[in-house]
């Protein structure tokens, strides 16, 4: 009987002295939080983390046992075949794993990132159903998802746990002003981590689908904004958080100052060209005639990428792709006949020269934002176009 005492008491003051624990965490023997990681440095931590920890406490012929897990749907297999045809296509399988706090910590702190956590203050019930759904995702071919950037990821996942299993739940306000599209929240953390490079890639791939107002609950996709929900939740009027402390705490990185380097970059190389196209010596027109036929390769062949994530991959945000107004697949098969001058070029590239202007005339009012730095490139192929009809 005193084992049994001292065995129970040892087990609250190891409860107790766990960061953000309390007594009323320890009812039923189990305790929820979300954790959030703060944005990396590199484009694939750049958006943030979240996984849930679970501390579910229980008697055991010895006494009582704690055990302290980390759950984490972000975790991929580098050794899967084809691993990277498969992410190009969307159809890598992402799984759910399991991790130690120690370990956990330790990596984020290594990287220098914020970890946030959030206490839920949910009944026992509520926390006996969620606890046993992980476990369910736990087993077998359940722990597999494909993965989705924008609507199946890491965070809605733990965002549709907690939203089916606790009845009621309701977040206060808006998470996000009206209007805010996929786009605008991602551009946010593409400003901040000083990836512009990385933002015109984004911008070129992903097309109108990304341009939508967000809901709500769309907004989630994005962890730190999963952990602003959490924190605005309530039932009955109740919080949905009970504690909310820091495990790990790390200095913001500065925000970028190169917004505008990719527009500054491209508008100089097409200046450049420009001023070597007026130019009536032989090497310009030599170099001209080259960049003509590179250029026409290089746009077919991004019209080409586009034409396969839009049709042939499971990417949904990369569908309705209004960037193949400038980057025509025909390109590529231009190039290879533009200096031979049959017949049908001319008509092609007349084609292509109205093509062009008529996405320059509409490029603000498209339903898809077009990245700026790509304005200037868009002119000079239209000046080229004209050039390539006179020829």
């Amino acid at each position: 009987m005193k084992r049994s005492v001292i065995g129970f008491i040892c087990c609250i003051l190891t409860l107790l002295s766990k960061p953000g624990i309390t007594q009323t965490d320890s009812s039923c023997g189990l305790r929820i939080s979300v954790l959030t990681c703060s944005p990396g440095q590199d484009l694939y931590s750049l958006f943030g983390h979240n996984a849930l920890r679970i501390i579910d406490t229980f008697k055991t012929a010895g006494g009582y046992r704690l055990e302290d897990s980390i759950y984490n749907w972000g975790t991929f297999d580098f050794d899967e075949p084809n691993f990277y045809f498969k992410f190009m296509r969307g159809k890598l399988l992402y799984f759910l794993s399991p991790d130690r706090l120690e370990d956990f910590i330790y990596e984020y702190r290594y990287e220098g990132r914020s970890v946030t956590e959030q206490v839920l203050n949910l009944s026992c019930a509520e926390k006996l159903r969620i606890k046993q759904l992980v476990s369910i995702n736990m087993t077998g071919n359940n722990r597999f998802y494909k993965y989705d950037f924008l609507f199946d990821n890491c965070t809605t996942r733990i965002r549709d746990i907690i939203e089916k299993n606790v009845p009621g739940i309701k977040v206060s306000g808006s998470l996000v002003p009206p209007g805010t599209t996929f786009r605008n929240m991602l551009y946010s953390y593409l400003d901040k981590g000083s990836q512009p490079w990385s933002k015109l890639g984004i911008d070129i791939l992903l097309g109108s689908e990304i341009d939508k107002p967000v809901t709500n609950d769309q907004s989630m996709f994005l962890p730190e904004y999963l952990m602003k929900a959490v924190d605005s939740s309530s039932v009955n009027n109740i919080s949905v958080v009970s504690n909310k402390h820091l495990l790990v705490n790390a200095q913001p990185y500065d925000e970028m100052q190169d917004l505008y380097n990719p527009l500054i970059t491209i508008g100089f190389i097409c200046i450049v060209l420009f001023m070597l196209g007026l130019l009536k010596t032989t090497s310009a027109k030599t170099i001209v005639k080259f960049t003509d036929t590179l250029l026409l390769y290089i746009t077919g062949l991004i019209g080409l990428l586009i034409l396969f994530m839009w049709f042939f991959t499971d990417h949904k945000a990369c569908s309705n792709n209004y960037n193949i107004a400038w980057a025509l697949p025909t390109n590529f098969a231009a190039a290879f006949v533009a200096w031979r001058k049959p017949s049908w070029v001319r008509q092609y590239f007349k084609i292509a020269a109205v093509v062009t202007a008529l996405l320059l005339l509409s490029w603000f009012w498209l339903p898809q934002q077009m990245n700026i730095a790509l304005l200037p490139f868009t002119i000079y192929m239209l000046y080229r176009y004209v050039k390539l009809v006179s020829v």
